[in-house]
């Protein structure tokens, strides 16, 4: 019987190319920023690099979790209208908590597919510094003696009512049921550091960054928005997170929960960032390519989503993964890298183990205990980050996923064509 959950294949749409800005600690450099101004940023920055006129776009694709300011609701369309994109051409937002960033290339493939565009611009932004401290108790007042109701969203957004557990205790319920000990994940954590700083440091990362700077963007007819850095700070440019920790010295954390596995320091860091690639047809790339002379990042040809229980949402990517290679007919041997959202140490660990992973070609760049996980843009990051690295290494195929809150997986697979 075939595995059950979604599946999409795709015949011939290509990622053109894709950017992020750099992943700035919370509480950082980028944290007064909206992330609708994020994303503007990262948005006109791909259509720069791939060489794609706005005009060209046909639909845009966007993606936030937490509300960073009040204009939230307006996200998707001020992205596509400040990034220079037709005002005839509709915007949607689009949210599967950590998998956003995948669900906005899956659904850039069926419009694709479907003839509703030839290209589209996909954009997943991100501000945790700015989520806000909400109350949803008080729209009829405060009565005397009653609780007042506000709260950390982001705090309380970790926890799975259905469930009653948070995030961490999901990945600490794989760790006990892959058996899996605290200095195995140190030591894991240690390793994503290690290959972070080592992509840094050979300007692999750099590749992908657009530098943040204050700048206005102008729309005729409407006001302006921009991006102010404050201080003496001019420029942004690169990731903050990476440092060499030696897992020795991880080891000496506290974990989260007594006896528990999971730490600050192995476990994802927030970071605020926004990530954009550009999609089209084939029809389209090769009027793009014959004019720029340039080749497509990548051709996406597939992507899955699939249900597993809640309180063990890391195992997620799993099966996402196996429904990826059941229905291409590709085998685990011929995937020649992977990208797996590093939510938790423990939680990573856990797919490496269920599928058999060989971790020489798993998250080779650091991942996000590294590098940071901001929420809707890091499907969008792996992509990038993963299509870059299959041309670098000259390999064919190469997987991205991520496990979701509330008990889901996503999965992506992407093909180098001049790869083996």
């Amino acid at each position: 019987m075939a595995s059950k959950g979604f599946f999409s294949s795709f015949d011939d749409v290509w990622m053109l190319d894709g950017v992020r800005t750099p992943m700035v600690d919370y509480c950082g450099a980028l944290g007064h920023i909206s992330p609708t101004d994020l994303g503007i940023k990262a948005a006109r920055a791909v259509l720069q690099r791939a060489g794609v006129s706005a005009g060209h776009i046909g639909s845009v694709i966007t993606g936030n979790m937490a509300p960073g300011d009040f204009d939230q609701f307006f996200l998707p369309r001020h992205i596509g209208l400040y990034a220079g994109v037709p005002v005839q051409v509709p915007a949607i937002m689009a949210q599967r908590i950590c998998g956003t960033g995948f669900e906005l290339f899956r659904q850039a493939g069926e419009h694709i597919q479907g003839g509703a565009c030839e290209a589209a611009l996909v954009v997943g932004t991100e501000s945790m510094t700015r989520n806000p401290i909400a109350a949803f108790d008080h729209r009829t007042g405060f009565k005397l003696g009653a609780p007042v109701g506000f709260k950390d969203y982001m705090w309380e957004a970790l926890k799975d009512p259905a469930a009653g557990i948070n995030m961490i205790q999901t990945a600490e319920n794989l760790a006990t049921k892959y058996g899996i000990t605290r200095e195995q994940v140190d030591e894991f954590a240690s390793l994503s550091f290690t290959r972070a700083v080592a992509a840094q440091q050979s300007g692999f990362h750099a590749g992908e960054i657009v530098p943040v700077v204050t700048e206005k963007f102008e729309l005729e007819g409407y006001q302006p928005r921009g991006i102010r850095l404050q201080g003496k700070v001019t420029e942004v440019a690169q990731d903050t997170h990476p440092r060499i920790s030696p897992a020795d010295v991880l080891g000496k954390l506290k974990s989260v929960y007594p006896g528990g596995v999971q730490t600050g320091g192995n476990s994802s860091a927030l970071v605020d960032a926004a990530a954009a690639a550009v999609v089209a047809s084939g029809a389209y790339v090769k009027d793009w390519a014959r004019a720029h002379g340039k080749k497509p990042l990548a051709r996406v040809v597939a992507a899955t989503a699939v249900g597993v229980p809640p309180e063990i949402m890391g195992i997620g990517p799993a099966p996402a993964i196996r429904l990826l290679l059941e229905r291409t007919g590709l085998t685990l041997d011929q995937i020649g890298r992977f990208e797996i959202n590093e939510a938790q140490g423990a939680q990573t660990i856990a797919v490496e183990r269920e599928l058999g992973l060989d971790r020489n070609k798993l998250n080779v760049n650091g991942g996000a205990i590294a590098l940071g996980h901001p929420l809707a843009a890091t499907g969008v990051r792996l992509t990038i980050t993963l299509a870059r690295e299959l041309q670098r290494a000259g390999l064919r195929f190469g997987i991205a996923s991520a496990c979701v809150g509330g008990g889901q997986g996503i999965a992506l697979l992407l093909e180098n064509p001049d790869g083996i």
